[in-house]
């Protein structure tokens, strides 16, 4: 690897792969269980990037219903919410492009780590990874600036050698905290200005532009 290429931690869910489908559909089986209202579409969209205890909290407004409400959505989950995602056009092509050119590459995501890992094991690009750094279902991990702290833990590396790339604000936000640039894309779940606000240091319109960005 050149020594002025970053690392690259790439967020999931709205970032490599258009996961709204299982993610929403486990959200409304976990409510449904717990005979709690779900919310509308639109709002569930919302969910999709944050912490899930963060997105039940709010609603259920008790621990013991959000664990519940979390071990029952990692259930459907793991069971058939991971198969329901696509892959966003072109994130195949910037991969290859990526890893031909020497860059190194992790994911970082406030998914389940073992459910992060169970989708790229099945997606022609997972072996590029080199780890996949994921929430623990005890929350020990659960927050994006955790996340990114244990991924730099494992690599041995300084915020200055990374790069973020994400579509929500707790992307931004957690490599602000961190001193690490920022990239945002909008091609996933957040909006331009929620990106800008978090932090974001750059913009990528859509994947072909991230490896004119990340060589700036």
């Amino acid at each position: 690897m050149s020594a002025q290429r970053p690392v690259l931690f790439f967020d999931l869910d709205g970032t490599l792969i258009d996961s709204s489908v299982g993610i929403t559909r486990s959200i409304a089986y976990a409510l449904e269980t717990l005979r709690h209202p779900v919310p509308d579409a639109q709002a569930l969209r919302g969910w999709i990037g944050p912490a899930l205890r963060t997105s039940f909290q709010p609603l259920l407004r008790d621990d013991d219903k959000v664990e519940q409400a979390v071990a029952l959505y990692l259930e459907r989950y793991a069971r058939e919410g991971w198969t329901e995602h696509s892959v966003y056009d072109g994130i195949a092509e910037l991969l290859d492009g990526l890893r031909a050119a020497g860059y190194r590459m992790a994911v970082v995501t406030a998914k389940n780590e073992g459910n992060a890992r169970l989708i790229l094991s099945h997606l022609p690009f997972g072996a590029y990874f080199e780890d996949i750094v994921g929430s623990t279902e005890d929350g020990r991990l659960t927050h994006k600036v955790e996340l990114i702290a244990e991924a730099l833990q494992r690599f041995g590396l300084q915020p200055a050698q990374c790069v973020m790339i994400g579509d929500r604000s707790m992307d931004m936000d957690g490599a602000a905290r961190h001193g690490m640039t920022g990239v945002g894309v909008l091609w996933g779940f957040g909006s331009e200005q929620e990106l800008r606000e978090a932090g974001a240091q750059r913009i990528a319109l859509a994947p072909a532009q991230l490896p004119e960005l990340l060589a700036a």
